[in-house]
């Protein structure tokens, strides 16, 4: 079974830009192209196959056709466990929290979010919000939101290129303006927003907040993992893991002429390219490679090549169901 490319659906927030049409090549009649889900089996939107034997079916008609394709170390898992998507934040996001996967099956019906962000591109300045400044009480919390002062409240945190957090569920959270992630997440789509810089949605009325389940699954105290930079070396090729938990596995991976990879035997490797250009040679095929290209490795397959220069996020899917964080 060979590799192939993924064609992501799209999604036009009202806070996105567009770099992802203008700098990765996603293609989209909509004018906004906030994200692109670029390995997505979610009902909210799938990712497509572009090339190969399997061309026109959805990643999740394959999965269910070829389980064998995903790897074991998916078998522990009810559903498809990563979503990967790019993200373009033209202005901020809202300020949101995702519950964890007992509240969010509780409560939505679908497990719950943890993820994590590399940061692919910034305009100078610019900021995220991770967590809180300090320890607050849920009632503190919710005078911030009612009192329009939650901004005074959070961990807000400079960025650069190859800065890396992990945003474990409960956590506080929202990308500023001018910057592009990547970001690798459980397969869930549940978000409780609870500040929107007071912006109004296509309807012209507030976008919907959801402030007493966000009261229920915030965590109250400053995140405690570090953010850490893995910006390129551009003088070797190399791969070095970045984060992870028993959902995903991730590694930043730099070819400067070629490098080889490795493939999980347990495991399905799903490539995104994020800078440069270069060939993935596999056994009997190739495929180019470019900003924004993704490609799915099946579990099993045989090590390949990379040729050029580029940069890219590997993902994988872990043995070690112990949450690794950074």
């Amino acid at each position: 079974m060979k590799p192939f490319e993924l064609k992501p659906p799209i999604k036009d927030y009202i806070w996105g830009g567009t770099r992802l049409r203008e700098e990765y090549g996603k293609v989209s009649e909509l004018e906004r192209l906030a994200e692109s889900w670029e390995l997505s089996c979610h009902k909210d939107g799938q990712s497509v196959i572009a090339s190969g034997e399997f061309a026109g079916m959805t990643l999740a008609e394959f999965a269910k056709a070829h389980p064998e394709a995903l790897g074991e170390n998916c078998r522990s898992f009810e559903n498809f466990p990563v979503l990967i998507k790019l993200i373009d934040a033209r202005d901020n996001l809202s300020v949101q929290v995702h519950p964890d996967d007992e509240y969010a099956l509780r409560v939505e019906g679908e497990y719950g979010k943890t993820e994590m962000w590399y940061i692919v591109d910034c305009e100078e300045g610019a900021q995220l919000i991770y967590g809180f400044k300090n320890r607050i009480s849920r009632e503190d919390f919710r005078r911030a939101i009612e009192e329009n002062t939650l901004l005074d409240c959070v961990n807000s945190v400079p960025v650069k290129k190859g800065d890396v957090f992990f945003i474990q569920s409960g956590t506080l959270h929202a990308i500023g303006k001018g910057i592009l992630i990547a970001e690798i997440q459980q397969n869930s789509n549940t978000t409780y927003r609870v500040y929107d810089y007071g912006r109004v949605g296509a309807d012209g009325k507030p976008r919907q907040l959801h402030v007493d389940k966000a009261l229920e699954v915030t965590s109250i105290e400053p995140p405690a993992a570090a953010v850490k930079n893995f910006a390129a070396d551009t003088s070797v090729s190399s791969q070095e893991y970045i984060a992870g938990c028993r959902y995903f596995s991730v590694d930043k991976l730099e070819c400067r002429g070629e490098a080889k990879v490795e493939v999980p035997e347990r495991s399905f490797l799903h490539l995104l390219v994020i800078s440069g250009e270069g060939t993935a040679e596999f056994a009997g095929s190739s495929i180019s490679l470019r900003k924004g290209t993704s490609v799915f490795v099946p579990a099993g397959s045989e090590a390949f090549s990379i040729k050029g220069n580029s940069s890219m996020i590997v993902t994988t899917i872990p043995d070690n169901k112990e949450d690794k964080s950074l």
